[in-house]
């Protein structure tokens, strides 16, 4: 597999695609830096301050606007940890607004249909698969880029994934919580 840093990854995530761009997401949480100060509100009981997403609702803006699509799901547990409750309140609502498909699949359903625990990949044209690398505190590292067997592997999944996950807002009425925007 190559490795990319995850600078080199971000700063060309929108040329990575032509046509579709789905990440699988399957941890409970995450260390990104431009979270650090909206956790702590969330975690703190604080208003969130809107601008710290407007970055990737641009990004995804122009991915709608090129004709491209982009989406997500993501494997959570039957009890949400406070950080999931942060991203699929604070973080999530953002971003479909700006036109991302993101669903959430419980791990128990995850389970049953074979999707991994602990592999996190972006899906490009479904052809490419960067699967992300993360340090022990779950900070984005880099990516690596998997090679065709492993690329089909994900298809598979994504295909599985999306069939049965719930939409966001679906899913944020099921479980009695409400955007935060």
């Amino acid at each position: 597999m190559t490795t990319m840093p995850a600078s080199e990854f971000a700063s060309r995530f929108l040329d990575s695609f032509q046509v579709s761009a789905f990440r699988l997401e399957t941890l409970d949480s995450y260390l990104a830096e431009n979270e650090r100060e909206p956790y702590r509100r969330f975690l703190a009981g604080e208003p969130q301050e809107p601008d710290w997403r407007r970055s990737w609702q641009q990004t995804v803006q122009t991915i709608r606007e090129t004709a491209r699509s982009i989406g997500r799901v993501h494997v959570v547990p039957e009890e949400l940890t406070d950080y999931l409750k942060f991203e699929i309140t604070c973080a999530y609502p953002a971003s479909v607004d700006a036109g991302e498909d993101v669903r959430i699949l419980s791990r128990s359903r995850a389970d049953a249909l074979g999707l991994p625990h602990g592999e996190d990949y972006w899906l490009l044209d479904d052809a490419r698969s960067a699967v992300l690398q993360y340090g022990p505190e779950r900070e984005f590292l880099g990516v690596e880029f998997a090679d065709s067997d492993r690329v089909e592997q994900h298809v598979t999944w994504r295909h599985a994934a999306q069939a049965e996950a719930v939409p966001l807002h679906d899913y944020l009425e099921s479980v009695g919580l409400a955007p935060t925007h």
